[in-house]
């Protein structure tokens, strides 16, 4: 019985991409981890201050102004930390695309 050997000469591999030039270092991985968790410290905290320091601590305070007839710390008990949540979620998923291709460790292919 013989074997065939099979010379595919590169005619089936997937194109190449800025990843294949680009070897990532540990300590580059290490870098973009704790980038990752400073901003994920800093945007819960100031989810914490919006819900819980504006909607519960600084309530009282707060219903001295009012907001589209409604005090003001009643709305952002009922309205304002989700408003603040959602954006904090766009404001996460636009810096991890920024600190992602910093760090070489983005899957786009189109910023080759």
């Amino acid at each position: 019985m013989t074997e065939e050997i099979y010379d595919h000469q590169g005619e089936n591999l997937p194109p190449a991409t800025h990843h294949d030039q680009q070897t990532i270092s540990e300590e580059n991985l290490t870098t973009y981890w704790q980038s990752n968790l400073r901003l994920l410290a800093k945007l819960l905290s100031v989810w914490f201050l919006v819900s819980f320091g504006c909607g519960i601590i600084l309530a009282d305070w707060l219903d001295q102004f009012s907001l589209f007839g409604f005090k003001l710390g009643f709305w952002f008990a009922q309205q304002g930390a989700i408003y603040a949540f959602v954006a904090l979620i766009f404001i996460y998923s636009w810096r991890m695309k920024t600190l992602e291709h910093k760090f070489g460790v983005d899957d786009d292919e189109e910023n080759s």
